[in-house]
């Protein structure tokens, strides 16, 4: 889809295609439950969706898929599947994404048709920007928070960083597990 016809994706129109990123930062739980620090590759591929009709309410968006691996692992470490969809009546990007490890979060945030940089967020227990998870990771690594930037780079990438908050079963103080990354077009 050439970029003139994608007017209607808003600011998520500059990130429609397969992209890399090579020199990902990731601080995560480590198996003892302490804090690991991994540098990751990623591939995600973000395809044009849309429109999606609720009543009044049109969405245009994007179907994304990312995997990453260790760098130096040949097995991936991590993989979501999702959508971003921009409403541009109510200014809103909105990302669904689902973990294979039981976690799904709706996150948004309000954002300018032409914004270059935008913040999404979801915490647990909201109605609308929120997260679920299944019954070990609620009980163990209860994911209470979700943050997460988006820059649109003027040299043609972008770059995410994100803190995912969660509470871990004996700790007294959150755990943010921290990813960023800067992706170029493959």
């Amino acid at each position: 889809m050439a970029n003139n016809d994608l007017k209607n994706w808003g600011p998520l129109a500059a990130l429609v295609g397969k992209w890399e990123g090579i020199k990902g930062d990731d601080t995560a739980p480590s198996d003892d439950r302490g804090t690991e620090k991994n540098k990751y590759r990623e591939v995600a591929v973000y395809e044009a969706i849309g429109p999606a009709t609720n009543h009044e309410q049109q969405l245009y968006g994007l179907r994304y898929n990312m995997m990453a691996w260790r760098i130096g692992d040949a097995d991936p470490f991590h993989e979501e599947l999702g959508y971003m969809m921009w409403d541009a009546k109510d200014e809103q990007v909105i990302r669904c994404v689902m973990i294979p490890r039981g976690v799904a979060i709706v996150s948004g945030g309000t954002v300018k048709a032409d914004a270059k940089r935008f913040h999404l967020s979801a915490k647990l227990g909201s109605a609308t920007y929120g997260i679920s998870s299944n019954i070990f990771l609620d009980r163990e690594f209860k994911t209470v928070g979700y943050e997460v930037d988006y820059t649109i780079n003027s040299d043609g990438t972008f770059t995410y960083d994100q803190d995912v908050q969660i509470q871990i079963k004996g700790k007294p103080d959150l755990f943010h597990h921290k990813d960023s990354n800067t992706l170029y077009k493959i």
